[in-house]
């Protein structure tokens, strides 16, 4: 397969349709037009496609800007909104028409939905067969002036082969006999997307078009708009769909789509980005973690897989992870800060130093801004308002766990709260009462933060500082004196007499 040339003079773009969020494989997408631009010297154009009137929002194009923004792809003209240039479009109609390469169909839905349903009963694709295709002009004429509502169709011409160099998936064939004539412009005067995005991407001089590979049954149409207009068409290539971990195309039920949705579970843009590229292209056998400019170095499509990428978030969690540890404790801290706030915590006031300190006791642990955000949040409330129900059943109601919290109460009541001070303290205590270190530390871990697992305990405590750790402790005993009280109240039956 022949391999393109990007240079100085290659336009590229990106199209979405405003009916929803940011998709990450649209995302993906964009990024892999973004890249070429990018490393050839290019233009990359951003261009809303929002001529479906009926689905279209300005919520999702502000969504769709917003994503674009959020993961960094800049574009260098637009964006460009796709319904203030229905004029041209419709011009391309009337210039198809009256070359003979489109003709109005008066055809009414009824017609049509009995003809699919006919093909559907015997196993076949429904093509139009052309009822009107033959209508002597001066015959439309007279109906359209009459008010006859019609769509414009464009004029297939039968026996022909559509070839095209597919820049990922190599040579393509279409015949154009199973193709049928096909609507360019609806009964409201809507263009049609085959209509508006061929006139779009020549009036903006697209020259290569990197789309998913569920546009392949669109490129031979928009092939022959192309040449019916008399413009040269750009070059196509076709990407792979995304799939979850069962193989069916990405959806909901596979978790977070949304680009969007992944700011708000707290990824970071330059590890979403990392991912996406390796959705389908990889540099070598083993290089993973890529920064923005040694993707733009990198990325060429000659390494892009024509099979479907799996999209598996526990390697995106894992990446994550690596890019929020590497970002240091400064960055990574201020990054939280702004995200805890976002998520509805008040932290704003929080002394730098102290948050930072919490910052970094997960810094290690966490894959994502709210995994931090969700390990840290003990730390931010007065009390716990429950504890972990396996935990307490074993480190709370286990004989002796009063009196063990109490000991623990009062050594740190005299203890400097410092980690090597509360260290050296606690693992005395342990030593003094003959018993291990964990079944002491298991217990007050739980107090402090209603949790089997946390930071390190020591920290934990400084952090937390005496007069907090001593009233969690407190609580703590408090609730265990309660569930002794219920439990004496309630005994459990023993057999009756006479049982055997």
């Amino acid at each position: 397969m022949t391999q393109p040339t990007f240079d100085a003079n290659s336009r590229l773009r990106f199209a979405p349709s405003p009916t929803g969020h940011l998709h990450v494989g649209g995302a993906r997408t964009a990024l892999y037009n973004w890249l070429l631009a990018r490393r050839c010297g290019g233009k990359f154009i951003l261009r809303i496609e929002d001529t479906d009137l009926e689905r279209s929002t300005e919520a999702s194009t502000r969504g769709i800007l917003d994503g674009m923004r959020w993961l960094g792809l800049t574009w260098d003209e637009g964006p460009i909104l796709q319904s203030e240039r229905i004029a041209r479009h419709h011009w391309a109609a009337r210039a198809m028409i009256d070359s003979g390469h489109a003709y109005p169909c008066f055809c009414p839905p009824q017609r049509l939905e009995r003809l699919r349903e006919e093909a559907r009963a015997k196993g076949e694709d429904f093509t139009y067969d052309g009822a009107c295709r033959d209508l002597a002009r001066e015959e439309a004429q007279r109906r359209i002036k009459a008010g006859e509502p019609h769509v414009v169709r464009f004029r297939i011409e039968p026996g022909r082969t559509v070839a095209f160099e597919d820049l990922i998936g190599g040579a393509r064939r279409f015949e154009t006999d199973v193709l049928g004539d096909f609507i360019i412009q609806r009964s409201d005067g809507s263009p049609v997307f085959h209509l508006s995005v061929v006139v779009d991407d020549h009036d903006m001089g697209i020259t290569h078009i990197l789309r998913g590979d569920d546009h392949v049954p669109n490129t031979p149409r928009q092939i022959l708009l192309f040449e019916a207009l008399g413009w040269t068409p750009p070059q196509y290539g076709h990407l792979p769909m995304i799939q979850g971990p069962d193989r069916t195309r990405l959806s909901k039920r596979h978790g977070a789509t949304s680009v969007l949705d992944f700011e708000r579970e707290g990824f970071l843009p330059e590890a979403l980005v990392n991912f996406l590229a390796l959705l389908g292209w990889s540099f070598d056998d083993k290089t993973e973690i890529m920064n923005r400019e040694e993707l733009i170095e990198r990325f060429a499509l000659e390494r892009v897989n024509r099979s479907a990428a799996v999209f598996d978030r526990e390697k995106l969690l894992w990446m994550n992870g690596v890019y929020l540890r590497n970002l240091g404790l400064e960055r990574a801290a201020a990054l939280a800060r702004d995200f805890f706030i976002q998520d509805g915590l008040s932290v704003g006031q929080l002394p730098e130093p102290w948050f930072r300190a919490l910052v970094a006791m997960e810094l290690e642990r966490s894959r994502t801004l709210r995994e931090m955000r969700e390990h840290l949040d003990f730390f931010f409330v007065d009390t716990i308002a429950e504890y972990d129900e396996p935990g307490a059943r074993k480190h709370f109601l286990a004989p002796g766990a009063d009196q063990r919290l109490a000991r623990l109460e009062a050594t740190l009541a005299a203890t400097p709260f410092e980690p090597l001070a509360l260290e050296a303290a606690l693992r005395a205590l342990a030593e003094q009462g003959g018993e291990k270190f964990g079944p002491l530390i298991h217990p007050l871990r739980l107090a402090l933060t209603g949790r089997t697992f946390s930071p390190g305990i020591f920290d934990v405590l400084s952090a937390l500082g005496r007069e907090r750790a001593l009233r969690r402790i407190a609580d703590a005993r408090a609730w265990i004196h309660r569930q002794t009280a219920v439990a004496a109240q309630n005994p459990i039956p023993g057999p009756s007499k006479g049982a055997s």
